[in-house]
């Protein structure tokens, strides 16, 4: 363990509002740090290039589509970042991909990388909390999507899962379907910096947050100048009934044993490029849950 970094606070309360400008602080950081290592290269030379978090996430989706692909279908995905997943998204087949993000500089990133590849996605700005009526101000009241999209790193930066819950219903068409995946909320309770399976922090949420300290991002070479972000703990049955408790009906539910990024370093990679715990611990802790849930028609 490196002694020199600040240690994480569990139990903060903080204002959403505060917390979220400086969540957006560290991630308009982050945007030219991962540019240079998301790997950018390989959509440019490959047409047929996906992300591997959209390669995995069209498996488990297929079922759930009409003809079992995205072929013709309206998707939004929610906290997209540079893109990478969003331009994947409209690869796979999609009719027309929305992105929504809070960073400005992520979205102007994402927007000049689907130009470049001739990918006519549209991108909207602001608070995932209020999804809604930011797409309604931005592209019209009339936009609906068959998929509301949202994987890896999501859910665990927001503190309130019933207004996101409320959001994914509301940009939904009648019979439209949320895909969800992350990291698995028992995952995010260990130690990552121990040898073995050791608990740390907290699987239940109580509203406060876990402030973090650190300048290391989770993939590329630098640090961030803007070094403090808050999260949230949100047990499965919190984001389960926030799903239920909008109206949703929820149709699969999964529990992976891969990661598309290295939690720990003692994870091992794997060919394809995702990672899994080493020997017996594959079989103990799970990596990661993911839900699809449908709107009534």
């Amino acid at each position: 363990m490196n002694e020199e970094l600040p240690q994480p606070i569990d139990g903060v309360d903080v204002a959403w509002t505060d917390a979220r400008e400086t969540n957006l602080a560290n991630w308009e950081d982050r945007v030219g740090l991962h540019v240079a290592a998301y790997g950018l290269d390989a959509y440019r030379k490959d047409p047929r290039h996906v992300s591997t978090v959209v390669r995995d996430d069209l498996e488990a989706l297929a079922p759930h589509l009409p003809g079992g692909t995205l072929d013709g279908l309206d998707v939004c995905h929610l906290q997209c970042h540079i893109g990478t997943d969003t331009v994947s998204l409209a690869r796979a087949g999609a009719r027309s991909v929305v992105g929504v993000d809070f960073s400005p500089a992520a979205l102007e990133a994402a927007s000049g990388f689907a130009a470049e590849l001739g990918i006519a996605a549209q991108w909207v700005e602001g608070d995932v909390l209020e999804a809604r009526s930011l797409v309604d101000r931005a592209l019209g009241a009339d936009r609906a999507f068959d998929v509301v999209y949202t994987s890896i790193g999501t859910v665990g930066w927001l503190h309130d899962l019933r207004a996101w819950a409320r959001q994914v219903e509301a940009l939904l068409r009648p019979g439209g379907i949320l895909y969800f995946r992350d990291g698995h909320p028992f995952l995010f309770t260990l130690d990552e910096e121990r040898a073995e399976l050791v608990a740390r922090y907290r699987y239940f949420s109580d509203g406060l947050a876990l402030q973090w300290d650190d300048g290391a991002t989770y993939v590329g070479e630098g640090v961030v100048q803007a070094t403090r972000t808050y999260e949230w703990a949100h047990p499965i049955s919190e984001i389960v009934m926030a799903l239920l408790d909008a109206g949703l009906t929820l149709v699969a539910m999964d529990e992976g044993r891969t990661l598309p990024w290295r939690f720990a370093e003692r994870m091992v990679a794997l060919p394809g490029g995702d990672f899994a715990w080493p020997g017996g611990d594959a079989g103990v802790m799970p990596c990661t849950l993911t839900l699809v849930a449908r709107k009534p028609t």
